[in-house]
């Protein structure tokens, strides 16, 4: 447990700028625009944390956001965003939205259609949700300022240079530092496992990073357990696709494991995710979720991350701030504060019959009684 108390006190700071309101040369609001991969459950989640933050700084007026459906990209609430009278500081640009729906070919153009925007100029700032997102506005084909949040891996990705500054001008990347190997060591403390198994997309240039597969075998090496991987397709596919691909994996895991560890992949789409860890449920093994609380909530046993994102809020809305009160997105310290928390599923563990221990369940922020298997969005 000194691993958590360690995270627990760790912390990021950022440049000493206002974020106060203020209107672009005193006169003009601020236009922002909006680029996602395509649909992903914590991409909503930020924007969300985001607008709240914007809230609570006076950037837009208060009301009350729709929980639109979680099956739905974030063009609703985008339109909602834009509603006349949202915010006297902010224009949420309609126009200036995009979305590959996790389309490699989409994406291509896609990508091409927004820096060619964004060269042309009229917009002075770009929110830009997960992995694919970063990866196409993270370098010097445009100067826009750029807000990247919900990257699993932005420093392993490649597309920001380091843990504290993007190395970037005109970028800043949220940057949890480490977080996965941590959640690894502290996985193995609690189950004392000897073989872990992990599934993720072998084929696709990002599924190490979102498999977590580096933090595996580094963690592997140093406590001497095996990685035991099973590629299953995820990007250009769709979820249902993944999700089948990813529930065969699970079947072939079931035998030869003592956990599973949960990573970035629509596979673990939480809509479906009963199901697909039936296999282990039947042989007692435990699921560890490295996606956090939505997953255990939804059938997984543990998790170490965080329960409640609201410290999130002041942390994006801040580098928003800073930005429109004059810092360059590159001098701001990405690193965010986060806080982790332990969560179990209690109704997991009677099905694989394993006993919490009561140390844990005295730690833990959140302990579940039953299983989620229509989960909406926080």
């Amino acid at each position: 447990m000194l691993c958590l108390l360690a995270w627990l006190a760790a912390a990021g700071c950022r440049a000493d700028y206002s974020t106060a309101p203020l209107l672009k040369n005193g006169a003009e609001k601020w236009r922002v625009g909006y680029y996602e991969g395509g649909t992903w459950p914590h991409y909503r989640i930020n924007l969300v944390i985001i607008i709240r933050g914007l809230m609570d700084m006076g950037w837009i007026r208060p009301a009350e956001i729709p929980n639109f459906q979680p099956s739905e990209d974030n063009r609703p609430l985008w339109r909602w965003l834009g509603a006349p009278g949202r915010s006297d500081y902010i224009e949420f640009v309609q126009d200036a939205y995009w979305t590959s729906g996790w389309d490699g070919s989409i994406r291509t153009r896609t990508r091409k259609n927004c820096v060619e925007r964004l060269r042309a100029g009229g917009l002075d700032l770009m929110l830009a949700m997960g992995t694919w997102a970063g990866e196409d506005l993270s370098n010097n084909r445009h100067s826009v300022p750029t807000v990247i949040a919900s990257a699993t891996d932005p420093v392993a990705s490649g597309f920001v240079k380091g843990a504290r500054y993007s190395g970037i001008d005109h970028v800043v990347a949220k940057v949890e530092p480490r977080p996965y190997a941590r959640q690894i060591h502290l996985a193995f403390d609690i189950f004392d496992f000897n073989t872990v198994g992990v599934i993720y997309d072998a084929e696709d240039s990002d599924g190490r990073v979102l498999g977590h597969i580096d933090y595996l075998e580094e963690v592997a090496a140093k406590r001497g357990f095996k990685v035991l991987a099973c590629h299953a397709r995820d990007a250009y596919i769709t979820v249902e696709k993944a999700v089948a691909m990813y529930q065969d994996c699970v079947r072939r895991l079931a035998p030869q494991i003592d956990i599973l560890y949960l990573t970035d992949h629509h596979g673990t789409s939480s809509a479906y995710l009963f199901d697909t860890l039936e296999p282990l449920y039947e042989r007692g093994i435990p699921a560890w979720s490295g996606r956090g609380s939505t997953l255990v909530k939804s059938g997984a046993l543990m998790s170490i991350f965080r329960e409640d994102y609201s410290f999130l809020s002041p942390f994006l809305a801040g580098l928003i701030a800073r930005i429109f009160n004059g810092a360059k997105p590159g001098e701001l310290d990405q690193r965010v504060d986060n806080k982790p928390q332990l969560v179990i599923n209690r109704k997991v563990a009677d099905i694989i019959g394993y006993k919490i221990p009561s140390s844990l369940e005295k730690i833990a922020s959140a302990v579940y009684d039953t299983i989620d298997r229509n989960p909406t969005l926080p």
